[in-house]
């Protein structure tokens, strides 16, 4: 089994499409929401990412098919005044799930973001998906605290 991941090209038909699928899957799932994306929003999502100058997505294809995507976007860590990468979607395929897609992307990532000069990579998971919880854990991820006194950070979100 070959898993490849790269950086995607956007720009590139195949590569938008295989990225709305697996966000589309991702999305209909109990931890992505429940519901497919909007057809405005499949339309609009490979433009609009392509136009962040901050955002990288990842692609990862087992022996030639589609199976997992991530999408990042750089922030700037002011504690450390040197970039970070928020890593916002993380997807396999359930057809790959179990056969270190996530591994190998959450690497990969990894080297996107040392080699642009990051200070760490940040992330979100809810805290009833165990699954990718220990993925993320086995990728040497933890709860963000400054001190264990202060307690560990929490994630918001207000929609508008």
């Amino acid at each position: 089994m070959g898993i490849e991941v790269r950086v995607a090209d956007l720009r590139d038909a195949g590569d938008a499409t295989d990225l709305v699928a697996l966000l589309d899957d991702y999305a209909s799932d109990l931890m992505g929401g429940g519901k497919p994306l909007r057809d405005e929003v499949k339309k609009r999502l490979p433009g609009g990412l392509a136009a962040r100058t901050g955002c990288v997505v990842l692609l990862a294809r087992v022996d030639g098919r589609s199976a997992g995507a991530a999408v990042a976007f750089e922030g700037y860590s002011t504690f450390e005044a040197s970039p970070l990468l928020n890593l916002h979607d993380f997807v396999v395929a359930p057809a790959f799930r179990g056969r270190g897609v996530a591994r190998s992307m959450l690497h990969r990532l990894e080297e996107v973001a040392r080699s642009r000069g990051c200070c760490k990579i940040t992330l979100e998971v809810l805290s009833n998906n165990h699954r990718a919880r220990g993925i993320y854990a086995a990728a040497g991820f933890g709860a963000y605290e400054l001190d264990p006194a202060a307690g560990q950070a929490l994630f918001f979100q207000k929609k508008l």
